[in-house]
């Protein structure tokens, strides 16, 4: 077995409040091969060897929505252990609520769509991983152990 070779993957979470309502962007990721159909958080992304954490937020948030962030806006909120089969990932998640510019689908390719949602009215699409990341958010939980069923 191969030593060292647990990827790190950051999400980001975008987030408003419209009409009162607290609301998240979700995508609905396609050719993947990762959840192709479901529903995932705003956008996600490996980082780079040599990226900082938050670096790789900005730059999978340029790449994905088209937005500008300023690392300051990105809030660290829970951090996902994941294990699925062989592959063991530690996905940071961030939130953030101000950026620059109108999210927008950049890889039409691997999304099809995007929405803003009530965070108490998600898809029931949604990655697994995901909804327990939310569950996390609003338990203030800082890490959360993943085994994919």
């Amino acid at each position: 077995m191969a030593r060292f070779t647990v990827p790190v993957a950051v999400v980001v979470l975008l987030e408003r409040v419209c009409n009162g309502k607290r609301q998240v962007l979700l995508q609905r990721r396609q050719n993947t091969g990762f959840g192709d159909g479901l529903w995932d958080f705003s956008c996600s992304g490996h980082v780079e060897c040599g990226e900082s954490l938050r670096d790789a937020c900005i730059r999978e948030c340029g790449e994905e929505l088209g937005i500008d962030v300023k690392a300051e806006n990105l809030r660290f909120f829970t951090l996902v252990y994941k294990r699925d089969g062989d592959i063991t990932y530690c996905n940071p998640y961030f939130i953030l609520a101000e950026f620059s510019g109108v999210p927008r689908i950049c890889e039409e390719g691997k999304c099809s769509a995007i929405g803003w949602f009530d965070i108490d009215a998600l898809p029931s699409e949604l990655l697994p991983d995901r909804r327990e990341a939310l569950c996390a958010l609003q338990k203030g939980t800082p890490l959360i152990e993943y085994t994919v069923k």
